[in-house]
């Protein structure tokens, strides 16, 4: 390190052992007497033989009805997989390169097993992160986190507002919803734990997202809170005409979060939706201007890149490219190996191969002038709205976007 870098090796020493100590204190490093491991020490595959992280639906029992739900149709249709199932896949994941899994359903905390379940996680020495409506947090379920090695290997736990008042939050998510999430929310700040939140922006909330973003960074304490918004999957696709943002809306939404996020530089997060809309369509602009320069992938299928380090698996046992394809099965967990399905599964190999497809020749957009500066969206959305995955995705189209706000003031 001390020669690539050209600094004195006393630098590069120090810098060496403040990253151990720093990789120590998260739980990525234990210290053990030499020639001792510790009971939950990791070997694992090489590189490239399995996802880095897996999105994992516990459950699908759920104490809220939220009118968005893309994951409702699953929660109805399939069985809850037993305590023993999800040991075992947790014990294979921890033989591979695994590094996280992301647990939702559903609402986790309804599994009366989940402390057993995260046990398990992190006795194979796997980090995870918690997605729950809040519901079922107490003060003495908060405190549970403090036990074995749950702190520590905890990256994440996300609960769900959308709003900033019980009116404006139970629109969506149902009567007597409200309360239960900001408990939560407080009790998991107050403890120290690494909490967040979603939004998810709708029809309902969209005139609410100033108050929504003071409540939760200046109220509430948090560091940041994220954004997505309600798509027309699943109930969404049942009540999109209630849910899903009208196309004004949509210019409302991009320009109210535009501005809380210069307000709250590095605090109102998004991957998706209007605020992650905002800025792909500037950076497009820009590129298309010749004052910038192209994105990375721009002109072909490049958006999402979820299939190069995650995939998901399904409350039955079913492993998926993402949890927003749940009618493409790839296979079971604890009956197919997980490492053969992530190197060479048809399904995963269809989505990766996007990456090579032109703009140019994908239908519909064959003609648009914005194509050699567009990545073509999210291809779940793109499978629900045109039936096929190599497909642009129609609410990621920013021709269609201009088309639709015409003589709305941008």
């Amino acid at each position: 390190m001390a020669s690539c870098y050209r600094v004195p090796l006393r630098v590069a020493q120090a810098d060496a052992r403040r990253l151990v100590r720093r990789l120590t204190r998260r739980g990525f490093l234990v210290s053990a007497a030499r020639g001792a491991a510790p009971a939950h020490a990791r070997v694992v595959a090489p590189s490239g033989s399995g996802p880095l992280g897996v999105d994992i639906s516990l459950t699908g029992a759920c104490n809220a009805s939220c009118s968005y739900c893309a994951y409702a149709p699953q929660m109805c249709s399939r069985r809850d997989l037993p305590t023993a199932e999800w040991l075992a896949f947790f014990a294979e994941l921890g033989r591979l390169p695994t590094r996280n899994v992301t647990l939702s359903g559903g609402e986790v905390f309804l599994r009366p097993d989940l402390w057993d379940l995260i046990d398990g996680i992190v006795e194979h020495g796997l980090r995870y992160s918690i997605l729950t409506n809040g519901s079922r947090l107490d003060r003495r379920t908060v405190q549970r986190f403090d036990e074995s090695r749950r702190r520590v290997r905890l990256d994440s736990i996300q609960v769900s507002l959308d709003g900033s008042t019980a009116r404006v939050h139970e629109r969506t998510r149902g009567a007597g919803t409200f309360g239960p999430a900001v408990r939560a929310l407080r009790l998991l700040h107050d403890a120290g734990l690494p909490v967040t939140c979603r939004v998810t922006v709708n029809r309902h909330n969209v005139g609410d997202l100033a108050n929504i973003a003071g409540f939760l960074l200046d109220n509430v304490g948090l560091r940041s809170f994220g954004t997505n918004e309600a798509t027309p999957q699943g109930r969404g696709f049942v009540n999109r005409d209630e849910v899903t943002l009208r196309p004004e809306q949509r210019v409302q939404a991009m320009r109210t979060l535009s501005a809380l996020a210069r307000r709250y530089p590095g605090r109102v997060l998004a991957m998706a939706g209007p605020l992650a809309q905002a800025r792909v369509f500037a950076a497009m602009r820009a590129a298309r201007a010749g004052r910038a320069a192209a994105p990375p992938g721009a002109g072909r299928l490049t958006a999402c890149g979820c299939v190069f380090a995650r995939m998901a698996v399904l409350h039955d046992g079913a492993m998926v490219p993402c949890s927003l394809l749940p009618h493409l099965h790839m296979g079971r967990i604890n009956r197919d190996s997980v490492s053969r399905v992530w190197r060479g599964h048809r399904y995963l190999q269809a989505l990766r191969n996007r990456r090579a497809i032109a703009l140019a020749r994908v239908p519909g957009c064959e003609t648009c002038e914005w194509a050699r500066v567009c990545n073509g969206g999210c291809p779940a959305l793109a499978c629900e709205l045109t039936g096929h995955t190599n497909r642009a995705n129609p609410l990621d189209c920013y021709r269609l976007f201009l088309q639709e706000t015409r003589g709305v003031a941008r």
